[in-house]
This record gives C-alpha cells, sequence and structure tokens, in this order.
C-alpha cells in the first residue's frame, strides 16, 4: 500500500505510548513492525518502507516488513559483503542517507526499481542490539527529502524493532548451526 506522505509532524509522546502497547501485543512482530510503520509515516514521512534482518554470517538482509510487498516481497534477500553501504550501515551501524536519485544509484544494486518509482532519496537506519547489528529499517522517498532530524527519528523508532529482530536473527542462526 502506497501512502500519501505530505503531511508530517514531531515525534509524540502519544507516538511512543502507541508503539510501547503495540509491542506487548500478540501477533509479533508483525503488531510492532506496522505500528513502527504507521508512527514513521506520521514522523519521518516515506512511500517505501522496509525493515530488513541482517544476517551477519552471510552478510545479507532480509526483508521481514514491506509496505510495497508487491515490489518488495517478504522474506527477498539481498547480498551486501564487498558494498561500502553494507560497511557504513550494517558494520559500523551508521545510518545513510541518500538526497537524490545519483546517491541511490551510487549505493544499491536495484536502484532501478526505486528510481523507476520517481524515489529520489532513500533513509537506512541500522537497527542494533547488545552492539550489533540485527537489521535495518529503509524508508525512501521524493529526492531531497531526507534530513538529519529525521535520522534522529529514525533511531528512536529503530529502538522498538531491535528485540524482534534479534529474535528473528537468533532464531535463523540456530536453524543454520542445526542444519
Amino acid at each position: 500500500m502506497q501512502h500519501d506522505a505530505t503531511q508530517h509532524r514531531a515525534l509524540s509522546i502519544a507516538d511512543v505510548s502507541l508503539l510501547a502497547r503495540a509491542i506487548r501485543e500478540a501477533n509479533q512482530p508483525g503488531a510492532i513492525f506496522e505500528a513502527v510503520e504507521r508512527v514513521a509515516q506520521a514522523t519521518i514521512g516515506f512511500r517505501l518502507f522496509t525493515i530488513m534482518c541482517f544476517d551477519a554470517g552471510r552478510f545479507e538482509v532480509e526483508r521481514l516488513h514491506s509496505n510495497m510487498p508487491d515490489v518488495y516481497p517478504l522474506y527477498g534477500r539481498k547480498k551486501k559483503q564487498g558494498s561500502r553501504w553494507g560497511e557504513h550501515t550494517l558494520r559500523d551501524m551508521k545510518p545513510f542517507r541518500a538526497a537524490t536519485a545519483d546517491g541511490i544509484r551510487a549505493a544499491f544494486d536495484d536502484h532501478h526499481v526505486i528510481t523507476g518509482m520517481g524515489l529520489g532519496s532513500i533513509l537506512n537506519i541500522p537497527v542494533a542490539y547488545n552492539g550489533r547489528c540485527v537489521g535495518t529499517m529503509n524508508l525512501t522517498h521524493i529526492e531531497g527529502w531526507y534530513t538529519g532530524q529525521h535520522e534522529e527519528v529514525g533511531l528512536l523508532l529503530a529502538a522498538f524493532i531491535a528485540a524482534p529482530l534479534a529474535l528473528h536473527q537468533s532464531a535463523s542462526e540456530s536453524l543454520t548451526a542445526a542444519s
């Protein structure tokens, strides 16, 4: 589902309360992923929103949530070994922001899909738990949209999905070890 992102506002206590209630609900991690998406739409804005889990052993990411599953389906995987983006975002756990389509083209192999939808700026927030990256929260919008303030809000929102991503990462590692 594509959202109209023309309206955005400051993060509020009501938003944090909504997230705190959502993480207590059953049907995880879907409930918290959907709540974070809703708050991110209202406070940061996006056209495309995904949440990826990081597989450090394979140095790749797996999509666990997408607001456009027809374009970016669930459980799609992307290898990030050897990429500057992977080093910056996954290894160094620093947010990545590109303000133009050229910045997106320089960082992502699937840039043609992103820019083909008329999207020209991206914000990737590394999600960290216990000192390591467990995934990313990814927002994409029209050219020139994201600012440093959006990064700060994104880091706060990402804290609510750190434990669910860490649990998924741990379960995946256990399955790999058992194989």
